[in-house]
């Protein structure tokens, strides 16, 4: 989608350059006239492609139409407009809203709707999909095929499953099962596969490596159904992960230098932070005392890096209790105030935090420090939770993006995916791309991007199937399998 992105901005640049070339400039006096005009069509199409971006449309798990798109195009539109407003007052010598304005942006948005109607087109079509055969019919395998088929954009077609076991666990499968392993690379070619993804919970002794090296050898690539997981989803099926592959990935470990140069930029924010929202921070607090009764910072003990429990501070959002109380979002919708539902909404209650990141107690980005209350239950129960602790937790983070609030243990270990994740991945241009998205969560007061407009986004871990079901038998090669409804 980014490769997309780019040609689109470039074709829209184009359009606009070309029609206010014609329009107004039929033939060019010099050359800084023509910079001038191209300053224009750059300005009107980085609006443009601002606002596509601060509404979704860059996001084909949410976006997946043309209808779609259309409303959510308004609003891009509305979102343009506004930015080139504000540009005009900042810059009113730039002459960016001169020449023809109106026409321009009515052959933008002729040409994005055209483009995209293209794209879309091609996104569903099965001929310019890759026919994929999965190696393996148990959980990873299954959570794979969900994926890939909430996942349109990734170009991929499944064209059946190949497995050795004589009983297939799980409900029943809407594709064939070929077997035996030994005649994969029969069963790939009579399958017409393009690509073969290995998704076997145990592959010792049952991993058929000289079929798979044949594969290739015959020009079908093979890859790991974990990394496909990853790069589907970009997050880990922690479940099926192993010491030795975390030990060995090579990810997991952040360099001295990236951890000072986070360290430094989160400091520079955080400073500038606090002098710029001191006003803001002033009449948040005068707000949350005139409307409830209670002090206007909330303090809890949170767990920080190593475990290191800090005193968090956030702005009282809920009135105060007595007592004991579940830390789950959802058990605590009663006590919310009427300052406290603006606040979590545009997350203005999370500005104290820069007094934290300035104590050293967090960083801009990373995981969100736990209450320290869970972290008990959550190193009991969630796998590999000690990695989570490796690095400083953050204001904002990759699973706050991705999922938003956790109502339950199991949404705990969901996020813990997303933080694994970006643990893995740690560098200084994914900490920008969970800062750009988080800017565009608080500009527009929503939760989770993708939970709230996609559900199925908060599936994907590799929680336990069913227990097997009698009857799914596997098919062999000499048996034409029938597709499973």
């Amino acid at each position: 989608m980014v490769t997309f992105a780019l040609l689109e901005a470039l074709a829209l640049t184009g359009a606009v350059y070309g029609g206010i070339l014609l329009w107004l400039h039929p033939v060019l006096t010099d050359w800084s006239e023509a910079f001038t005009i191209l300053g224009q069509a750059l300005t009107l199409s980085f609006c443009f492609i601002v606002g596509l971006y601060y509404n979704d449309l860059y996001d084909s798990r949410i976006v997946r139409s043309l209808s779609g798109f259309v409303p959510r195009l308004v609003q891009a539109l509305g979102v343009a407009m506004l930015l080139l407003v504000g540009l005009y007052v900042l810059y009113p010598k730039a002459r960016i809203a001169e020449g023809p304005l109106v026409s321009s942006v009515l052959v933008m948005v002729g040409l994005l709707l055209v483009l995209r109607a293209i794209w879309y087109r091609l996104m569903h079509h099965p001929a310019f999909a890759e026919r994929v055969l999965i190696v393996g019919a148990g959980p990873l395998a299954r959570r794979l095929i969900e994926t890939i088929e909430a996942s349109p954009h990734a170009g991929y077609r499944i064209v059946g499953l190949v497995d050795d076991t004589e009983i297939v666990e799980g409900p029943p499968l809407r594709y064939p099962i070929y077997g035996p392993l030994h005649s994969l690379v029969k069963i790939a070619e009579s399958a017409r596969a393009n690509r073969i993804i290995v998704a076997m919970n145990e592959r010792r002794g049952r991993l058929p490596m000289d079929q798979l090296l044949e594969a290739e050898a015959r020009g079908i690539p093979v890859e790991d159904g974990l990394r496909t997981y990853e790069q589907l989803t970009q997050k880990l099926a922690i479940e099926t992960l192993t010491p030795s592959l975390l030990i060995f990935s090579g990810g997991f470990i952040e360099t001295r230098f990236h951890a000072t140069a986070r360290r430094l930029v989160s400091l520079a924010v955080a400073a500038v932070g606090l002098v710029l929202t001191a006003p803001l921070m002033a009449i948040i607090a005068l707000a949350i005392k005139l409307d409830s009764r209670g002090p206007a910072l909330f303090v809890q003990d949170r767990v920080g890096r190593w475990g290191r429990p800090f005193k968090l501070l956030k702005f009282r959002t809920m009135t105060p209790c007595e007592g004991a109380t579940s830390e789950w979002v959802q058990d605590n919708e009663d006590r919310v105030t009427r300052a406290g539902r603006l606040l979590r909404k545009f997350r203005l209650d999370e500005l104290p935090q820069f007094i934290n990141i300035v104590r050293g107690d967090m960083n801009l980005v990373g995981p969100r420090p736990h209450p320290a209350s869970n972290a008990a239950l959550f190193a009991e129960r969630i796998p590999y939770y000690v990695l989570r602790t490796g690095i400083r937790p953050g204001v904002t983070g990759w699973a706050q993006i991705r999922h938003g609030y956790a109502n339950n243990l199991e949404e705990e270990i969901e996020k813990m995916r997303y933080d694994l994740y970006y643990i893995q991945h740690l560098s200084f241009w994914f900490d920008i791309r969970i800062l750009i998205d988080t800017v565009k969560i608080v500009l527009f007061g929503r939760g989770s991007q993708v939970a709230d407009a996609y559900p199925s986004a908060r599936l994907g871990g590799m929680e336990p199937v069913p227990a097997p079901s009698a009857g799914l038998r596997r098919r062999t090669l000499d048996a034409p399998p029938r597709a499973r409804r």
